[in-house]
């Protein structure tokens, strides 16, 4: 994409941000000289990261706003309290990643794996999760205002406090839900 920044020009307590990624992709492969990426409030805004490995790294209170994180394995990956606002993130494994208390606002997440993700309280307005997987995922309290949710697979989750006012849900697969206290309508 034009605009974006490459790791190798973004610097995170004084070091690279590609010496960092490519010592945690290690890390996930159990090699020598792997350690596990601690981001945590990093300004990460506007970066081409596609296809990068951030699986089990921590980047809670990152603002990763504007970014590029297409195709990326990013399961189990913190980002509570992290803005994502307007981030790219279609075809990733978000798979049991906490994203409790982060900012989604116009993100596009479609065809996703969110197998077990936790959104507690996270803000997901106009937000694209077509196509993807939120089975069993952690919501209470998450606002899907006028997210799009067609064609996602949305099941074995409790709505508790969630917010769906204007979201889109044509072609979703929607079933086990617990409806207390959300914007569902039968």
């Amino acid at each position: 994409m034009f605009g974006l920044r490459k790791p190798k020009s973004a610097k995170v307590n004084g070091r690279r941000l590609d010496e960092i990624l490519a010592a945690h992709e290690k890390f996930t492969r159990g090699e020598p000289g792997g350690a596990r990426a601690n981001l945590e409030g990093a300004d990460l805004r506007r970066l081409d990261l596609r296809g990068c490995t951030l699986r089990a790294a921590s980047l809670r209170k990152c603002k990763l706003d504007g970014s590029d994180l297409r195709d990326s394995a990013l399961g189990r990956i913190d980002l509570t309290g992290a803005s994502l606002r307007k981030v790219r993130a279609s075809n990733c494994d978000l798979t049991e990643a906490v994203a409790d208390n982060s900012d989604w606002t116009d993100a596009v997440v479609s065809g996703s794996e969110l197998f077990r993700i936790s959104l507690r309280n996270a803000t997901m307005r106009n937000c694209s999760l077509r196509g993807s997987n939120l089975r069993a995922a952690v919501l209470q309290g998450c606002d899907f205002s006028g997210a799009d949710l067609g064609a996602a697979s949305i099941r074995e989750l409790d709505l508790t406090g969630v917010r769906l006012d204007g979201a889109k849900t044509a072609d979703a697969v929607i079933r086990d839900i617990v409806r207390q206290d959300s914007g569902v309508r039968n």
